[in-house]
């Protein structure tokens, strides 16, 4: 599915059970020098929007804060040859109340997460899909 890189695009089914499902996700940004960076995060959707949580101080805060475009890609861990890749762009929210982490760890392992230092700043990366290209076997 292919769409105009300036309007949100609405998640079909199947990519919203894979963003629902216990499934990670690799987060792609762009570095200082345009070099790609990646890392591998937790999810949650929230509409048609896929948020995780990071501190503020990370390389992928930085790089988004500099340049919002992203992409993000899930597989199905009982069948990796289902998978999704979304592009989009990213905004950063405050998680004052550190409400994703605790969510997200109920999500993947059922119990609350570890204790952050007082002064550790969450944010919240909220994914706004431009293009969504899914695959399945």
């Amino acid at each position: 599915m292919t769409t105009s890189s300036h309007t949100a695009v609405a998640l079909g089914d199947s990519v919203r059970a894979l963003l629902d499902g216990k499934n990670f996700a690799s987060v792609a940004t762009l570095g200082p020098n345009g070099a790609p960076q990646n890392s591998v995060v937790w999810i949650k959707r929230e509409g048609d929007a896929v948020l995780f949580s990071s501190t503020d101080g990370r390389q992928k805060v930085r790089n988004l804060r500099r340049d919002p475009r992203i992409s993000l890609t899930v597989f199905d861990l009982a069948n990796p040859y289902s998978s999704a890749e979304i592009r989009g762009v990213a905004e950063i929210l405050p998680d004052e109340g550190k409400r994703l982490p605790y969510e997200l760890s109920h999500k993947y392992l059922g119990i609350d997460p570890p204790a952050e230092k007082d002064d550790e700043v969450r944010v919240i990366i909220r994914v706004v899909p431009r293009k969504v290209v899914s695959f399945s076997v």
